[in-house]
């Protein structure tokens, strides 16, 4: 954190697989899209001397592992991991999607974590969704920095930018997000615009110049003191508020010199705790140069300030039949508990699943036990089996570096696991744990797909399979009702890159097609029908009459069929017919080709022939009866309604809430939630809600989330009825 020796950049960054806990940092990236922080890992990566002077690591390939799908889309689609060295400490970088659409890569990023460096454009700001996600680390208690980057954007303002972060982050206590460092502009240039040449050290009083494309430190001259001095004032009573020593105030105030090695050692501290949350700032470094602006402090800062693993808490662990299991944190000689955070298809390697180990030793060539992580709900299949550990080893961008072994703390990428998915636990096949997932956020834009042609509709179950497989974000479902196979989504751009994936990966090609929502018919009064199925065609003929009622019954009673028949008019091995008929029918609708629900069918006569009469013969009857009937019938069109939750910024609450009352939605209440925003619950019909995910999205800037769950069917309006009716109409 302040002006420390270095280990030559030359020898840092052949990060590998590290000893021991102690000697491992694992620090997601957190900002939107845009903010910069995968030129941020590159820089970084740089200057631990991770990658050549032209940008590339020394071994090939490239920082960031950016598949086709993020060089056409211009932005982060998966979580990547690009570790390097610092001081004799791995540093695992996880750089992590910023669009709202791949919010499941950012949880899995934060699963694997220990610390949160939150990047934020100067140029940009701090939007919403960053906002939501400083929310979540608060929530766990993890450590956190902020690092401001596009400094040398003309309109960047690093001192009004510290000021916005303390006001967003800060909450009660804006004077726990300070800044170690201010920025010293360069001479200004033919367009007014003065370049950030270097740095100015607030604690050790020390002007870090990059200019030369090297850090070099020298003394503040001049007007710079005073500037120092003022900050340096406010930081150090921000940091010694947030000591553990409670003398520290009395003393400082009392017109002590508190010892520049104190105050790094407890700013360390407060950091580490997640009390105190320091301001950087960063700049990539110019062609040719081997340092980016603030790189240096930033590894610093990591190194010396992010918590350990061993600081971090194990989630909880539970035996397969959920046994709560107490476990050593982070302990390399303890049983073998470790999470698959992300799952890929390489195709040089296969398949490779990027792994956090908790606890134990996970060595190369060992069998171990995977478990499956519960969402069958979403298309994934349960699982409990044994399987063997391919190569281990530790990625630059494609280049993958063998290890032996991946202790407690440490990540890895494990070669073909065949079973694994994104979330399973890995253990000792003699002693099988699960661990808690994490939370994954509901997938809520519908995709309805179909196969481009016969040879995509053989590939498409397996493509399917193993995209939900990587992504758990990502529900797959087979509609029973619709007949529709549709992948749920986070969002238009998550539904993109899922059919890309499909094409490019699976070579699947498919069609996209309307999203249809599972409509039931219904009578809306009493009605009655004959069913007449007689034919004579030379031998056995068919003949078979019934003659039945129809009434509506209350929402949810289902089919119910009661048989009336007097006298023998229907023998009674037929009347199993009938009824067969009836249900049959009434699967396949009457009205608009939906099933008929919460109806009585009553059989009170018929007739039959001793000869020609069949159960085939009264099943047709049946179905003909139930059709006759609903032609003389008013028949409803019942709707699923949903109801929806909508948690939104106190400033949007009204937008929200006229929003959902132009969805023909139901508001039944708000209720105030901390930080400013409330919850909004009302009842909309399904068929109004299949692109809420993104209009809400957009009506919230990206501030609002939402749940839903299906509560019944009601009759839909007649106008809207109608239409469907028509359509259903020209569509046979």
């Amino acid at each position: 954190m302040g002006d420390k020796a270095h280990t030559h950049p030359g020898a840092a960054g052949r990060a590998q697989a590290a000893d021991r806990p102690t000697s491992v940092r694992n620090v997601m990236l957190v900002g939107h899209s845009g903010s910069g922080k995968t030129t941020l890992v590159e820089a970084l990566a740089l200057t631990a001397g991770a990658v050549n002077r032209a940008g590339r690591v020394e071994d090939g390939g490239t920082v960031s592992d950016h598949d086709e799908i993020e060089h056409r889309q211009q932005r982060s689609v998966q979580l990547s991991l690009v570790p390097v060295e610092w001081n004799g400490i791995k540093v695992n970088l996880l750089d992590t999607p910023g669009y709202a659409d791949f919010v499941g890569e950012l949880r899995a990023g934060l699963r694997a974590a220990d610390a949160a460096l939150f990047v934020v454009s100067a140029a940009d700001g701090v939007d919403g969704s960053t906002r939501m996600v400083w929310d979540e680390c608060a929530a766990v208690g993890m450590p956190r920095a902020i690092v401001v980057t596009h400094l040398e954007a003309a309109r960047a303002d690093f001192e009004e930018m510290t000021r916005i972060c303390a006001e967003t982050f800060g909450g009660d206590d804006p004077d726990a997000v300070l800044p170690l460092y201010l920025p010293l502009r360069g001479p200004e240039g033919p367009d007014g615009h003065a370049p950030v040449t270097g740095l100015i050290g607030l604690l050790t009083r020390k002007l870090f110049d990059y200019s030369g494309g090297e850090r070099v430190a020298n003394e503040p001259v001049g007007d710079q003191v005073p500037l120092i001095e003022e900050a340096r004032g406010r930081l150090i009573e921000g940091i010694i508020s947030e000591s553990e020593d409670e003398t520290l105030m009395d003393r400082y105030l009392g017109g002590e010199d508190v010892d520049v090695k104190t105050l790094i050692d407890d700013a360390e501290r407060a950091v580490a705790r997640g009390v105190f949350f320091p301001v950087l700032a960063a700049a990539p470094a110019a062609p040719g140069a081997r340092q980016g602006l603030g790189t240096v402090e930033l590894l610093d800062l990591i190194t010396g300030g992010f918590p350990t693993p061993l600081e971090h808490g194990t989630p909880a662990v539970t035996t397969l039949d959920g046994r709560p299991r107490e476990l050593k944190p982070c302990d390399p000689d303890a049983p073998l508990v470790a999470e698959v955070v992300k799952t890929s298809s390489d195709p040089y390697v296969g398949r490779l699943s990027l792994v956090r180990v908790f606890s134990g030793t996970l060595r190369a060539d060992q069998t171990v036990h995977v478990s499956g992580h519960g969402l069958t709900d979403r298309g994934h299949e349960d699982h409990d089996v044994d399987e063997r550990v391919g190569a281990l080893s530790t990625p630059f961008g494609k280049v993958q570096r063998p290890v032996s072994h991946v202790i407690a703390g440490d990540l890895a990428c494990v070669a073909k696991l065949s079973r694994a998915e994104t979330g399973d636990t890995l253990s000792s096949k003699d002693d099988p744990l699960v661990m808690q997932p994490w939370e994954m956020p509901d997938p809520l834009l519908p995709l309805a797909i179909q196969a481009h042609s016969k040879a995509d509709e053989d590939k498409l179950s397996q493509g399917l399979s193993r995209l939900v497989a990587e992504d758990p974000t990502m529900r797959l479902e087979q509609n029973q009702d619709t007949h529709q196979v549709v992948l749920w989504c986070l969002g238009e751009a998550h539904a993109d890159v899922a059919l890309e994936r499909l094409r490019s990966r699976y070579g699947v090609q498919v069609d996209v097609v309307p999203h249809r929502v599972s409509l039931r018919e219904t009578f809306g009064g009493r009605a009655s029908g004959r069913g007449r199925h007689v034919k004579q065609s030379g031998g056995h003929g068919q003949f078979a009459i019934c003659e039945i009622e129809v009434e509506p019954l209350p929402n949810g009673s289902g089919i119910e069929f009661v048989d009336k028949v007097v006298g023998g008019a229907v023998p009674r091995q037929f009347v199993p017919s009938v009824e067969k008929g009836v249900r049959a029918q009434a699967q396949k609708g009457v009205a608009a080709g939906h099933p008929l629900v919460d109806v009585r069918v009553t059989l009170l006569d018929g007739k039959a022939h001793s000869v020609d009469s069949s159960d085939a013969a009264f099943q047709t009857a049946g179905a003909l009866a139930l059709r006759e009937a609903a032609a003389g019938a008013r028949i409803q069109l019942l709707e699923p309604v949903a109801e929806v939750s909508v948690l939104v910024g106190d400033d949007y609450v009204g937008a929200v809430m006229s929003d959902l009352s132009g969805r023909r939605g139901r508001v039944l209440g708000t209720e105030q939630s901390p930080g400013g925003r409330t919850l909004v619950r009302a009842e909309v019909p399904e068929t109004e809600i299949g692109r809420y995910a993104v209009d809400l999205r957009s009506l919230s800037h990206g501030t609002a989330r939402f749940s839903r769950r299906y509560v019944r069917h009601e009759p839909m309006p007649p106008q809207v009825a109608e239409r469907v009716k028509g359509e259903a109409h020209v569509a046979s």
